[in-house]
């Protein structure tokens, strides 16, 4: 690991603990204990036991739970990493996850397809879906120069309303007034499995998660399209100049950038929930851009950045229930995260400003 990293890891450490610090104070000020808090946090999402459990449940099976929870945030993360990887700000994402998980709802998830067909087809169809927006993003910015981030924005609007349409008027469940279950054969979690006495929630996705942080990692430091991909986000003049296609690599970038958030989408809508919500758009594309600042946008350091962002969102009703703080806390928790993350260019830029005048001194002296 070369001292850069390092660096790099020391200041995403402690931005985590200067908001966690921050987090303290303001459960401080609302009169309650900011350990006990964060303790709770860690007991919701089966990383520390509880005092009891219900029928069914153990320490275990909430830690499958969390995992379930955390699967499309890893997705999402990725999808942020990749666009931003050529100078893109993908933040279209919680759309993308939408439309993946719609499309792949009506055309597979309400199908009688056996499970072994209906799971691989809801994965192809996400992504493909997925693809095609975020294509028509990078196209959108290639080749009208229209803003990547007025684009994803409007293109959110457009399919959050038009898909709210379509299931209040032909899919919605008249209890719940969200689109009605999708069948277990298309799930892509195995839900409420009974396993020695306990209920677990099993992610299919988690395993693909994992496979996809190794191929982008991969595709970042060992690939020619990974270096083009850097190029054109470094400087996208110099990149052109060099014989690199800056449009194409706009184009490819948001193209892989909506594949992976197409999977997160289905494993979201399709996996950790069956259903869809009309008129909402799920916080994961937004919180996505939290855990690349804080994973700095290295796949690895994704992975381990979605670990902590999801502990807060996932154990935030627990402690809610346990230390009578509102969840919402969780959310100020995560914006601090993303607020002291956006700062690390400030603190690598110090670092760097103060070991060059450590080296002038010591040249100074010799």
């Amino acid at each position: 690991m070369t001292d850069q990293n390092k660096t790099r890891i020391r200041v995403a450490i402690l931005s985590v603990l200067l908001s966690l610090l921050a987090g303290a104070v303001v459960i401080l000020i609302l009169g309650k204990n900011p350990l006990t808090a964060y303790f709770n946090l860690l007991q919701g999402c089966g990383l520390l036991p509880k005092g009891k459990y219900g029928g069914g449940k153990s320490m275990i099976t909430d830690l499958s739970s969390y995992i379930d929870f955390l699967t499309p945030m890893v997705f999402a993360a990725l999808s942020y990493a990749v666009a931003m990887r050529a100078g893109l700000f993908n933040i279209g994402i919680s759309g993308q996850m939408l439309t993946a998980g719609f499309i792949a709802s009506i055309t597979i998830g309400y199908s009688t397809l056996a499970a072994p067909i209906a799971k691989p087809l809801v994965l192809i169809i996400g992504i493909i879906a997925g693809m095609l927006v975020g294509s028509l993003i990078g196209f959108l910015k290639e080749r009208f120069n229209i803003n990547e981030v007025v684009s994803s924005i409007m293109i959110n609007y457009i399919v959050r309303y038009v898909i709210s349409f379509f299931i209040q008027t032909k899919y919605v469940d008249p209890v719940s007034r969200q689109s009605k279950n999708i069948c277990d054969s298309a799930r892509l979690t195995l839900h409420q499995i009974k396993l020695g006495g306990y209920k677990y929630d099993i992610p299919l996705g988690f395993v693909l998660a994992i496979i996809a942080v190794i191929a982008v990692k991969f595709m970042f430091d060992r690939t020619v399209l990974g270096y083009e991909l850097h190029a054109v986000g470094s400087n996208k003049v110099a990149a052109k100049y060099a014989g690199i296609r800056t449009g194409r690599s706009l184009i490819v970038s948001m193209a892989i950038s909506g594949a992976l958030a197409g999977i997160a989408g289905v494993t979201y809508y399709l996996g950790y929930f069956a259903s869809i919500q009309p008129k909402v758009l799920v916080s994961t594309g937004y919180d996505a851009i939290a855990v690349g600042l804080l994973g700095n946008n290295d796949p690895v350091g994704i992975l381990v950045a979605s670990f902590l962002i999801e502990i807060i969102q996932n154990g935030s009703a627990y402690m809610s229930s346990q230390s009578g703080l509102e969840s919402e806390i969780a959310s100020v928790i995560t914006g601090l995260i993303l607020l002291f993350s956006a700062c690390n260019a400030f603190f690598l830029e110090k670092l760097a400003q103060k070991k060059a005048e450590e080296s002038r001194k010591k040249g100074a002296k010799a």
